[in-house]
């Protein structure tokens, strides 16, 4: 997949560095999340705190966009341990599309690999679905792992219930 380096300087965090620059500094794995409601939301921001210290270790730079505003995003991180890192606020999914990342069908939303995902979760993280959906329930995540302003490896979701590998994006750093 090829992003114009010119959208990707234009894509900023909340901190004002552009998802360009950071990535000419080092790796960054640039995490498209769904909506905070979202049972797999969460089980995706569980996920990257408790790896945040590897993925540090091994120079490999977290930026998670979401739907939400700065504030409430950073509620959301905070609960998770990972409100230090940096994120970009897109609430008309504008950089997801960018990325390629599209709306769900019925059956990547509401399909039965989405259910038994959701119940797997549910007993064995404690982790509910909210009750209040904050961002687009139609949006798909995906997660990229840019370098120099290029993707290097992808995983995008074919099922919201998808879970993607991070130590494979971990590897993939070792190999050039």
């Amino acid at each position: 997949m090829v992003i114009n380096r010119q959208n990707l300087s234009l894509i900023k965090t909340n901190r004002g560095n552009s998802i360009s620059d950071l990535s000419d500094q080092s790796p960054v794995l640039l995490v498209f999340l769904r909506h905070f409601g979202c049972v797999f939301c969460k089980e995706s921001l569980h996920d990257i705190s408790k790896k945040k210290e590897k993925f540090v270790s091994e120079g490999i730079k977290i930026v998670l966009v979401h739907m939400s505003d700065i504030k409430t995003a950073e509620s959301y991180f905070k609960k998770y341990g990972i409100d230090n890192v940096e994120h970009v606020s897109d609430p008309e999914c504008k950089y997801y599309a960018v990325f390629g990342l599209v709306k769900g069908s019925f059956s990547q939303l509401f399909g039965l690999k989405t259910w038994l995902r959701g119940f797997e979760i549910a007993a064995t993280k404690q982790v509910l679905p909210g009750t209040t959906r904050i961002g687009d329930g139609f949006q798909m995540p995906g997660i990229f792992l840019l370098k120099d302003s290029n993707v290097i490896e992808s995983f995008i979701h074919n099922s919201v219930a998808d879970k993607p590998d991070y130590e494979s994006f971990i590897d993939v750093c070792h190999l050039d």
